[in-house]
């Protein structure tokens, strides 16, 4: 099976749905940060391993912390994986803190001081003339 298959991209959207629900609706440690989401999900093909990529809105201190309270219930995590979802293998999962939606929002936030600062020069310019 490719890795791009059709029905690896359906495994992958299937986990990642019973993975948001399970860390927002019945994880109880109090490590988890509240606004935790799953960013992406991939399945191995083989349905061995599978790599869930997190984002967690808080600082550094929030993001560790919310890493060790889930490494610490992957095991009930692949449990209520393996009951609400009909698998031949339950993957065995490895989560991931993904920064790409903090980059992003750092990026725009440059972009956007930057586009003022022109915007201040350009306003300058016309005054002088």
């Amino acid at each position: 099976m490719r890795k791009n298959s059709i029905k690896n991209t359906r495994i992958n959207s299937e986990v990642q749905r019973e993975l948001a629900n399970i860390i927002r609706g019945e994880i109880k440690d109090p490590r988890i940060h509240p606004l935790t989401s799953v960013v992406t999900v991939e399945v191995a093909p083989d349905l061995k391993t599978c790599k869930a990529y997190i984002s967690v809105l808080g600082d550094q201190e929030a993001q560790g912390k919310t890493l060790e309270g889930l490494n610490s219930a992957v095991g009930y995590i692949r449990r209520q994986l393996a009951k609400n979802l009909n698998l031949r293998n339950t993957p065995e999962i490895r989560f991931i803190m993904d920064q790409s939606i903090e980059y992003g929002v750092h990026m725009s936030k440059l972009i956007n001081e930057n586009h003022v600062e022109e915007s201040r020069e350009d306003d300058e310019d016309d005054r002088d003339e």
